[in-house]
């Protein structure tokens, strides 16, 4: 990313159709200032290197999300995320080139999204709604409470964005948020994730959604489970498969697009055991459709390391030239 302006602070944040989404990182210099709830945004064409600076979160939006009745809000749980066009916009002519760019924040007591289209090159506030309402009715309001939610990771299938919701240290539940609608909901997981170790979405085809779960302890079976959407819900889930993994190896699932889980693994316990450093991280894809386990490459592991990123397709260019 050196064709980026000030390359050096931005962090990948998303990666989908070829293009990548980064967040410009805090100025160490303003370490004694509060960071804006909103940062700076830009969306790249790393192949041919053309990027497009978003524009600033406008003052009026970013003040609908910033409670005055909601004190705790923090920006540290704001993220942004890249989703598909809207049907409209993919119809229009720059379809090849449209994206949608979606600001989660959530506080104690609300979730919310700003969208912003590369059709219109504007913001626009998109859903909002209390996590005690999203609750009412779900059955576990009581044991379930809005404080301190845990949401972790984005997942994007079948036209919806899914976050997981640790409740009780546990994955029991999705938030979901319809992009076509514009309109959040929970979805339950199934009795067989709650307990494991992580979890990741794909889409299974034919309008039904995958779940890949590392189980155990030791997270060394990899399990695919199936549920289908009916409607805004989700059910009938079935195990597919079980895939025994190495024990002498940590495991963890490292990103997901389209059709493919990325994992990763690590010389685990034995290794530790035996007094030896992890030096090396290994990568292995994995195939929705035919359930097939490829190791892709390997890498040193070193202080450095950052999060991994799938990139898949290969799209024309952004645009003809770079542009802010």
């Amino acid at each position: 990313f050196s064709f980026l302006p000030s390359y050096c602070s931005w962090t990948v944040q998303d990666v989908r159709d070829g293009r990548v989404l980064l967040a410009r990182d805090p100025d160490p210099q303003e370490e004694d200032e509060q960071p804006p709830v909103f940062t700076d945004l830009v969306v790249c064409d790393p192949l041919h290197r053309r990027f497009i600076v978003l524009p600033p979160v406008p003052r009026d939006l970013a003040a609908s999300v910033d409670d005055p009745a909601d004190p705790v809000f923090c920006g540290c749980f704001c993220e942004p995320s890249l989703i598909p066009p809207s049907e409209e916009e993919a119809a229009a002519a720059l379809e090849e080139t449209a994206f949608r760019v979606i600001w989660f924040a959530h506080s104690n007591i609300k979730v919310y999204t700003l969208v912003f289209s590369s059709s219109t090159r504007q913001w626009r506030a998109a859903a909002s709604q209390g996590l005690t309402d999203l609750l009412t009715g779900e059955g576990e309001l009581t044991m379930i409470t809005p404080q301190h939610p845990l949401f972790r990771g984005h997942y994007y299938a079948c036209g919806c964005v899914y976050w997981k919701w640790m409740t009780n240290e546990r994955w029991k539940k999705l938030l979901v948020l319809d992009t076509r609608r514009m309109e959040f909901s929970i979805a339950d997981l199934p009795l067989e994730a709650w307990n494991m170790a992580d979890i990741a979405i794909v889409e299974a085809g034919e309008d039904k959604l995958g779940l890949f779960g590392l189980r155990d302890e030791f997270a060394d079976v990899l399990c695919y489970i199936v549920g289908r959407k009916q409607g805004e819900n989700l059910s009938h889930w079935q195990t597919e498969k079980t895939i025994s993994l190495d024990y002498s190896y940590q495991h963890c699932i490292g990103a997901t697009t389209g059709r493919y889980l990325l994992l990763e693994r690590e010389e685990g316990s034995l290794f530790r055991w035996l007094g030896l450093d992890s030096l090396n991280m290994e990568y292995f894809s994995l195939d929705v459709e035919t359930l097939h386990l490829e190791r892709v490459c390997g890498k040193p592991i070193s202080s450095g390391t950052s999060r991994t990123h799938l990139y898949t397709n290969f799209p024309p260019p952004l645009l003809s030239s770079p542009t802010i």
